[in-house]
């Protein structure tokens, strides 16, 4: 009988860059995940879809399912032949009592293995500026739990801990800081010694307090700090106003909303997240591929693509059919904007034409006055199922004639609604994108929240339905982030 097997996985601090290797093939691979409180929204979304999913959280002071049980719930899966994953914030075996997991494992002769996890006692600290060793400083670090056994007041001897003179971090220990500073003290501890408190670190709404030993009880209450918190104790807490980068990067706790299809989402979404926000994924759209298609590639002197998407579709069905990119001999071939012309490149077709502006309407104002197109050439222009029309007229009032060919079609996607205080920016790359988040909310709900657009016809759409509208100089990933740090500079500055 296969009795499948546990791997107690490490998901670090919060920051899903942050999974070593091994942890991300064990979770895109698991059958069953357990998983705690403190694993982060976008760890759990490289859950596979078809997982099963066991939520096994605990705040402290509630454990809605005993630890015993959780041991059992593993057994019991492993033993139904599963590959099971027991996902844990920061390091299994650091506070996270992955010890006395693997106990009931060893005695029901389950197979396991542990992939060790980057603990939030260095990583958050580091995000929070504060090098948890230095030869200048200190000689040890050491890590201290603020829970004891099943709830009781944790035996810490802070006599010892004061000789040490080295960092002291305290974990899960928000909810004891006046036991915690009041010990210190007592124990002959420098009442100015530097603290820091760093709050759900290595995300974008990370918030940091420097601190004094004889203040850090104060400022921890009068600042609301709450768990997941860490507590750093140590002459190193100086270092953390040199050595912060985290807290500067330009889009910090900032929720942006990312519309695009999900297939799409990711490069902005990596874009935001590197310049410190929080990209908040709520795909609007979907593009489906339509077949059969049988677009007239010889009856016309160009051919326009206005998106990747219509680029993908085509060439899909291209090769799928045993052709490729040599229909194109003797035409001229035009993308709409960069990441079109980069879609079609990949497929081996170098863009006769990009507009300075990228938009249809751009691009067929453009190839008139640039001679490439006229009265005495046809342009079949392969797109989505229901394209602007500002596009299609700008062709009819030059007298061009055209045949618009549909490659795909967009599908609108239903959503929870939106709580709208949790966002700070609406990203729009296509009027699709407006039209389809429009559609998820109640009428009136999004007006007068700022949006950043692509296309100036995707920002008069934006701006009709109530939005603070800004639109991006370049119709690009990179400009939209751009214009996003742009801004959010500006309001900063302003809040001085």
């Amino acid at each position: 009988m296969n009795r499948g097997e546990v791997i107690l996985v490490g998901a670090g601090p919060g920051d899903k860059e942050l999974l070593t290797l091994a942890a991300l093939k064990a979770i895109e691979s698991a059958e069953v995940v357990v998983y705690d409180r403190l694993v982060s929204k976008e760890i759990m979304d490289l859950i596979p879809k078809e997982a099963k999913l066991i939520n096994v959280g605990k705040n402290v002071g509630d454990h809605p399912v005993p630890q015993e049980r959780i041991s059992e719930i593993l057994v019991e899966e492993a033993k139904e032949g599963r590959k099971v994953v027991r996902l844990k914030g920061g390091d299994p075996f650091l506070f996270g009592r992955g010890g006395e997991e693997l106990e009931l494992l060893v005695e029901n002769s389950v197979k396991f293995r542990v992939i060790p996890g980057i603990t939030s006692s260095i990583g958050a600290a580091t995000y929070g500026g504060i090098p948890v060793t230095h030869r200048d400083y200190c000689s040890s670090v050491h890590m201290i739990t603020g829970q004891g056994k099943r709830g009781t007041q944790p035996n810490i001897n802070f006599g010892a801990l004061k000789e040490l003179d080295g960092t002291l971090i305290f974990m899960m220990s928000v909810g004891k800081i006046q036991y915690i500073a009041n010990g210190l003290l007592d124990a002959g501890m420098d009442p100015n010694m530097p603290c820091g408190i760093v709050e759900n670190g290595t995300r974008s709404n990370q918030r940091k307090v420097i601190s004094t030993l004889e203040n850090l009880e104060r400022d921890v209450k009068s600042k609301d700090i709450k768990s997941p918190a860490l507590i750093i104790v140590g002459r190193v807490a100086k270092l953390s106003n040199d050595f912060d980068w985290f807290s500067k990067l330009p889009l910090k706790n900032q929720n942006i909303l990312v519309t695009q299809p999900q297939a799409k989402a990711s490069k902005l979404a990596e874009a935001i997240k590197e310049a410190g926000g929080n990209p908040v994924l709520y795909p609007v759209i979907k593009t489906e591929p339509i077949r059969p298609i049988n677009p007239p590639i010889r009856e016309h002197d160009v051919i326009a693509f206005t998106s990747s998407a219509g680029v993908q579709s085509f060439f899909d069905d291209l090769m799928e059919k045993g052709m490729d990119s040599r229909v194109f001999a003797n035409k001229i071939v035009a993308a709409v904007g960069s990441q079109t012309a980069k879609a079609m490149a990949s497929y081996g077709i170098v863009a006769d034409f990009v507009p300075s502006t990228f938009d249809g309407e751009t691009m067929v104002k453009e190839m008139v006055k640039n001679g490439v197109i006229s009265e005495s050439k046809s342009v079949l222009l392969l797109r989505a199922e229901m394209g602007s029309r500002e596009t299609v007229e700008a062709l009819e009032e030059a007298g061009v004639k055209y045949c618009d060919y549909p490659v795909y079609r967009t599908e609108y996607i239903s959503h929870e609604p939106l709580e709208s205080d949790d966002i700070d920016w609406i990203t729009f790359t296509s009027k699709s994108c407006v039209t389809g988040l429009l559609k998820t909310q109640s009428e009136g709900f999004l007006k007068g929240m700022k949006a950043i657009c692509i296309g100036r016809q995707t920002e008069e759409l934006a701006k009709d339905a109530g939005f603070e509208t800004y639109i991006s100089d370049v119709a690009t990933v990179n400009s939209i982030v751009d214009k996003l740090k742009e801004l959010a500079s500006e309001n900063s500055s302003e809040g001085k």
